[in-house]
């Protein structure tokens, strides 16, 4: 019994470390070169694990989400960059930290730094969960070429080659409502949209 309660402070000391270590880690937001986002990620990864900085910079993210678009009456989900230009850090701000990530190829520096070699502010939880949120959603989000009145070309289906104008669009069916002179009479059809594009 003397043995449980000697090891007690130890496991109490052991989580209040852990705590502080939890507390220091924030996310950061970096600046790079448009299209060089994902360059500046492996290298900063490289870095890391070269310099052994591990345990202060824990995760480098390029925000990215998927996006559905139609192309040629094909479905085609293709990743786009929320923030072109920003890549997310993970870490635990100190001079050396600061340093591996500030001098990192290709970042050209941190955001939300009051001014010259002086700490950046951290991105606020709300707006972390956010991107995270943001990056973890599984339905992507479409990319709609058409608006409500645009002319558009039916491209498959038992009204190939008609053409009409756009009356509404659903996108969470994936569908829209056109509006196609049918014997002299305009008739709302229901669509795909991978089944019509504009004209």
């Amino acid at each position: 019994m003397e043995n449980a309660t000697s090891d007690a402070p130890v496991a109490t000391a052991a989580a209040t470390a852990a705590a502080k270590k939890d507390e220091r880690r924030k996310w950061y937001v970096i600046h790079t070169y448009s299209g060089y986002e994902n360059k500046v990620k492996a290298n900063l990864e490289r870095r890391i694990h070269s310099m052994a900085m591990s345990e202060k910079i824990f995760r480098v993210l390029v925000p990215m989400e998927d996006e559905v678009e139609f192309k040629d009456g094909k479905r085609k989900i293709t990743p786009k960059k929320v923030f072109p230009g920003y890549v997310l850090v993970e870490m635990d701000m100190d001079d050396q930290s600061w340093y591996v990530v500030r001098n990192t190829s290709g970042v050209t520096g941190f955001v939300g730094s009051p001014g010259s070699g002086e700490k950046p502010v951290p991105l606020q939880e709300k707006e972390v969960k956010t991107i995270l949120k943001q990056m973890g959603i599984e339905t992507p989000k479409l990319k709609i070429d058409f608006a409500k009145g645009d002319r558009v070309k039916v491209t498959s289906g038992p009204f190939f080659d008609f053409t009409g104008i756009v009356d509404e669009i659903q996108p969470e069916k994936e569908k829209v409502r056109a509006l196609i002179s049918i014997f002299g009479r305009e008739t709302p059809v229901e669509l795909e949209f991978y089944q019509i594009e504009k004209v």
